[in-house]
């Protein structure tokens, strides 16, 4: 018994990212920069190895139990969060990061999981935001990474 498509593309996801890990350094480290620009990648990657390491495994040691019937693949879901994806993309430039990484993630959320009461959609505005926020220091102000600022909302 082969490899079900968890294991087919867990193997392929840990050699592509293995080989590109491999490929990271030759990456020159500057002599002035502490985290040089092969750093990033490189966490990406080993994490992506790990996580692909981590489902070839478990479609191994799944073998011996069987299969559940394949479920109903619904490609609304797919096509809602590309959607979303892509009017984040247009409103970035024009709303900004802020305001549109709030609207983004709290339409992405309330999207892939609808709340059903007021105590969910408070949620969904929290975790938006929080998101938002976490993101906003960690690249404009911890790692100096200028975000887009809006044209109509200069913010």
């Amino acid at each position: 018994m082969g490899l079900t498509r968890n294991g087919v593309g867990g193997l392929l996801c840990l050699a592509g990212s293995l080989v590109l890990l491999w490929a990271s350094r030759d990456v020159p480290q500057p002599a002035l920069v502490p985290i040089g620009p092969a750093f990033y990648p490189r966490i990406v990657l080993g994490v992506t190895a790990a996580l692909s390491a981590a489902l070839l495994a478990g479609d191994l040691w799944r073998r011996g139990t069987p299969a559940p019937p394949p479920a109903r693949v619904s490609y609304r879901l797919v096509l809602l969060t590309f959607l979303v994806v892509t009017i984040y993309v247009f409103l970035l430039p024009l709303l900004g990061y802020r305001v549109s990484t709030v609207l983004f993630v709290a339409t992405l959320q309330a999207t892939l999981d609808p709340p059903h009461n007021a105590r969910g959609w408070a949620l969904v505005g929290i975790m938006a935001l929080a998101s938002m926020v976490v993101t906003y220091y960690l690249f404009e102000r911890y790692l100096s990474v200028l975000l887009p600022r809006g044209r109509l909302t200069d913010f």
